[in-house]
């Protein structure tokens, strides 16, 4: 399948038609590269990492048709040539209510099967089952809040030139979160809203800036992924840490999340998928 740049294909913001039985054709790639190659990322990509999706609003029926239910989470690797268009993969998903499947697990199966074909690139599927469900819990992203600062703000758009370090400081490790980042779907005008962990080593970043920065994209237009690595690229660019990594849990909007997370470090794995109150 060839991935539309232009969404000119994509069933995202116009009406459509819930189909009744699986159909893996409803998948919607987007090459990632064209918005790489507007933030100046060609060639070797200066970070790895992934997007976590968790969708609840999974079910199928099981050979006597009775419905059977799970949270599903996939976890798309960042150099995948492409991403999955949402709408798309929420159609996709809905297509599974009326299909008889044998177990659960042909069903991870199918769905690995089908999103790995679409990326480019291996996905991992993992479904939470009801009995599991009781286990789940909230968190929240570990670090210290730049909201607390009493900031003015007069610009709504990203601009690289708000960050700023403390030059004549000493090298610091340090996690910083903000629960103001909010962008818009390139395509219906939505909003995106999130909470971001920015985790570094280097020279102290200096923190108004940092947040003037991220409330900057309160009316830019990009997906999930493309904004989390607009930061981490502006990030590494302008204040040069030696270590960064860059993690967002976006807001559920039909019935599916996106956290995309993007580090130049190796660390002990994927962050926590644990849900956050928002979410």
């Amino acid at each position: 399948m060839q991935a539309d740049d232009g969404l000119g294909l994509s069933l995202l913001g116009r009406p459509a038609t819930y189909p009744a039985e699986y159909d893996p054709s409803l998948l919607f790639p987007i090459a990632r590269q064209a918005k790489r190659d507007e933030i100046g990322l060609g060639g070797t990509l200066p970070f790895f990492g992934a997007d976590i999706w968790n969708a609840y609003e999974l079910s199928w029926l099981n050979l006597r048709g009775k419905p059977q239910v799970a949270i599903a989470t996939f976890i798309v690797p960042a150099d995948s040539p492409n991403m999955v268009e949402s709408k798309s993969l929420k159609l996709y998903l809905n297509s599974y209510n009326q299909t008889r499947l044998a177990s659960h697990e042909a069903l991870q199966a199918q769905l690995c099967a089908d999103l790995s074909r679409v990326a480019g690139a291996g996905v991992q599927v993992r479904l939470t089952l009801p009995d599991a469900f009781s286990g789940l819990a909230l968190a929240d992203m570990a670090g210290e809040l730049l909201d607390r600062l009493d900031i003015e703000v007069e610009r709504y758009s990203p601009d690289p030139a708000a960050l700023s370090v403390q030059t004549n400081a000493s090298v610091i490790e340090q996690t910083l979160v903000s629960h103001l980042l909010k962008s818009n779907c390139p395509v219906t005008g939505q909003p995106d809203w999130a909470s971001v962990q920015i985790h570094y080593a280097g020279q102290p970043i200096e923190q108004a800036g940092l947040l003037r920065y991220l409330i900057g994209f309160r009316n830019h237009n990009e997906f999930h992924e493309q904004c989390v690595e607009r930061i981490f690229t502006d990030i590494l660019r302008v204040c040069r840490p030696i270590k960064l990594s860059v993690y967002a849990r976006y807001t559920r909007r039909g019935g599916l999340d996106i956290n995309p997370w993007r580090t130049n470090f190796n660390s002990v794995g994927l962050p926590s998928n644990l849900r956050h109150a928002r979410q």
